[in-house]
């Protein structure tokens, strides 16, 4: 089984902490990541260093991940762990072992005349082709929602 990273980024004209909230206030974050399964939403407690965040779908299924590395407005650095079945936590099998640790980085940094968000994401070989095609309708969408 073939991890591969892949990176995306777009360029975005405005503040900081309007792409930073595009990306992870509640409601845009449902419509963003909506692109990749309708009904997506994100469940933490903090958004801090080692905290525990929840990607699921509405039947409550998906993965828990923690954050390696948060610096609010700058890079937010998860690392996924197993999956959630149902709302709970799962422990990780033989399955699971094969992405457990991957890793999803979101960074804004400055370019000419915006700034620039760069996302890269470890992704399993048989996800690649839609991540490649998905992952750009995410991206408009933030940039969208942060004018």
């Amino acid at each position: 089984m073939m991890i591969e990273r892949l990176k995306f980024s777009i360029d975005i004209n405005a503040e900081r902490t309007v792409i930073w909230r595009a990306l992870w206030n509640e409601s845009s974050y449902r419509e963003w990541a909506g692109v990749f399964f309708d009904g997506s939403y994100v469940v933490t407690d903090e958004w801090k260093e080692k905290s525990k965040v929840h990607f699921l779908g509405p039947d409550q299924n998906g993965i828990y991940s923690i954050i390696e590395k948060h610096i609010p407005n700058e890079i937010i650095h998860f690392k996924h762990i197993g999956n959630v079945v149902g709302g709970v936590e799962q422990p990780v099998d033989d399955e699971t072992k094969k992405w457990s640790g991957t890793t999803e980085i979101y960074r804004l940094s400055e370019s000419k005349n915006a700034i620039t968000l760069e996302v890269e994401i470890d992704i399993m070989e048989e996800h690649k082709e839609f991540m490649i095609k998905t992952f750009p309708k995410a991206l408009k969408k933030i940039k969208d929602n942060s004018s």
